[in-house]
């Protein structure tokens, strides 16, 4: 039996894929797994390094770039996830781990430690920095309710970090190294029970970039695991390296926003208050849209006349 599945989804990131890679498998501790690499139509020849850098991995050349969602699919679907296969037959964990990661030797190991332990986790992942040595504040989350969108929105929650009312998306109000029981872990590095996963089904591929994470872990509290943040594994996060400076990035982070309310919150939440949120989530994406679009043209020298 293979105790867990590595997929990782690269997008043109060549050189950070090879030192995650490298990273894992350096990895130390008395257990089994195997890493699928599952490519959304790079150009910059990340497929053609992994197959001669390191054969180990299996190599998976996405038909089209589907977004995340969509390629951790193929790659959980690879080990029989979702297939409706003998839950005796897949491995007993999946790991989704982001190419701009880097995993300490005993990262996996004691993850694995901590969910072998705790059988009612579903899901679980580390403490995730970022190069400057700060929080990534996506690695521990609430659910982003409809109170926590109009906080988020009009910046209570910057103005308030350390208010459990205001704060409560990013658990700003948390210490960074209290290990808890949260809402959501991010995608970047996500370890998921195989029993969750066959219960809460696969991704949600109309999610395309950001939300997908969110989504998943919602539908595993939904039949009934929890999810865990433990700080006492930490990872280095080279975070956005393939969406950084792409306006169609925050496009989709915005887009997954809208998807992830009406799907879950549209039934429960009042007309007037549904409309607020979707409004406000079109102006505010329409205004970091327009700043990022104003950006990227100015990187590239470009004129505002």
């Amino acid at each position: 039996m293979l105790d867990l599945a590595i997929i990782i989804v690269n997008y043109n990131t060549k050189a950070l894929l090879r030192v995650c890679l490298r990273s894992v498998f350096a990895s130390e501790g008395d257990f089994t797994y195997h890493v699928t690499v599952v490519d959304n139509a790079s150009q910059d020849g990340s497929l053609d390094m992994v197959r001669a850098e390191f054969p180990q991995a299996r190599a998976i050349a996405a038909p089209k770039n589907g977004g995340f969602a969509y390629a951790n699919n193929l790659g959980l679907r690879s080990y029989g996830f979702g297939q409706g296969a003998d839950l005796a037959t897949l491995p007993r964990y999946a790991l989704l781990l982001n190419p701009d990661t880097e995993l300490p030797p005993r990262a996996l190991a004691e993850m694995l430690d901590l969910m072998d332990a705790r059988p009612e986790l579903g899901a679980s992942g580390p403490k995730l920095v970022l190069p400057d040595g700060s929080l990534d504040k996506a690695c521990r989350r609430a659910f982003p309710s409809p109170k926590s969108f109009i906080y988020r929105g009009i910046g209570l929650s910057k103005l308030f970090p350390n208010s459990p009312r205001f704060a409560q998306y990013n658990l700003t109000y948390l210490p960074e190294d209290e290990e808890t029981e949260v809402d959501s872990v991010v995608g970047a590095f996500m370890l998921v029970r195989r029993e969750a996963i066959e219960q809460a089904g696969l991704l949600d591929e109309s999610f395309f970039m950001h939300g997908e994470d969110l989504d998943w872990a919602f539908r595993i509290k939904k039949a009934g695991w929890k999810v865990w943040y433990y700080p006492k594994v930490q990872v280095l996060h080279h975070k956005g390296a393939a969406s950084k400076g792409n306006p169609r990035v925050r496009v989709a982070f915005y887009q997954a926003m809208r998807i992830f309310v009406r799907k879950h919150y549209r039934e429960q939440t009042s007309p007037l208050l549904y409309w607020l949120i979707m409004t406000g989530i079109w102006l505010k994406g329409g205004v970091d849209i327009g700043h990022a679009w104003l950006r990227a043209r100015l990187s590239r020298g470009g004129s505002l006349a």
